[in-house]
């Protein structure tokens, strides 16, 4: 049997895709696998079925008979072992998985290794790792309940950590030399998420490493212009000074060169520094990858 929150609510067990009842008894799964391995009171997982405190006289009785009808549905076939498990603990229930089984808990174990091998100075496997994480990701968390009007703080929590992954996935890939192949994804997430600096600090690197001095200057504009406008509050010093690197035209800022990968192949080719490409911009050879920490401290992320 297989779970994904990442996404519209979905199992799937030998035979194929799960079928699942009403709305309290997809929710009540969703929300027991969210907090998947510990034990959730009646009144909490309550609380999560109705939001606002509306339930009814009933509540109760509906959620054992939705607990009832989710035995026997993940109970069907299945190759696993051990398979999942609802549980009736006191004072609540818990759904059993290993990480194999839940795509959450596969996220965070691929964004841990992720995150160490980063720390480590092997940007490669991390980005390798970071990527194989985010790939799990089908669209916003359990986006089917969010439509029936059911959205949980822990469901906005794991949408923000998203974003921070993808933080670390472009950290990895700048490291790498990877900056023309994230300025795509870069741009998306600047235009999302305008306050963000960690980002838009990444998406200045990336163009000025491309040969886009003057976009990249008009990012800082654009998100000095948010902060300000929407905070009164002026860029933080890492991003003034990566501004004034990049009108330097640093040296710092080109792509690093020593090769770092611990598990990948060295041969793995990267762009060149601005200065090598020609005048759109565009590459002209590989060259050797290396990993200097490509975004220098990190700075505040407004709001």
């Amino acid at each position: 049997m297989r779970f994904r929150l990442l996404g519209p609510l979905e199992a799937e067990n030998d035979e194929g895709l799960v079928e699942f009842g009403g709305i309290r008894q997809r929710a009540a799964l969703a929300y027991l696998l969210l907090h998947s391995n510990q034990v959730v009171s009646t009144n909490q997982l309550l609380g999560a079925l109705w939001v606002g405190g509306d339930a009814p006289t009933t509540a109760r009785k509906i959620l054992q008979n939705a607990i009832w009808r989710l035995r026997g549905a993940i109970a069907g076939p299945t190759s696993d072992s051990p398979a999942p498990r609802l549980l009736t603990r006191s004072p609540g229930y818990t759904v059993q998985v290993q990480a194999e089984q839940l795509d959450l808990l596969t996220f965070q174990q691929r964004v841990a290794a992720g995150r160490a091998a980063l720390a480590g100075g092997d940007p490669q496997t991390a980005r390798v790792l970071l990527s194989g994480a985010l790939s799990l990701w089908r669209g916003p968390v359990l986006a089917d309940l969010v439509e029936e009007g059911i959205c949980w703080p822990e469901a906005t929590a794991l949408q923000n950590k998203r974003v921070d992954v993808m933080e670390d996935r472009f950290d990895a890939e700048l490291a790498c030399g990877g900056h023309q192949s994230i300025l795509h994804d870069l741009k998306a997430l600047v235009a999302a998420e305008p306050l963000r600096e960690r980002a838009s600090r990444q998406l200045m690197l990336a163009l000025y490493r491309c040969g886009r001095q003057a976009e990249a200057l008009s990012v800082y504009g654009r998100v000095r212009e948010e902060l300000v406008g929407g905070l009164g509050l002026e860029p933080s010093l890492e991003l003034q000074r990566l501004q004034q690197s990049v009108l330097n035209q640093d040296p710092a800022l080109d792509p690093p060169r020593a090769p770092q990968s611990l598990g990948l192949p060295a041969s793995v080719t990267v762009l060149r520094p601005a200065r090598e490409r020609d005048g759109d911009g565009a590459d002209v050879g590989p060259a050797d990858p290396a990993g200097h920490n490509p975004a220098g401290p990190a700075g505040h992320n407004a709001g």
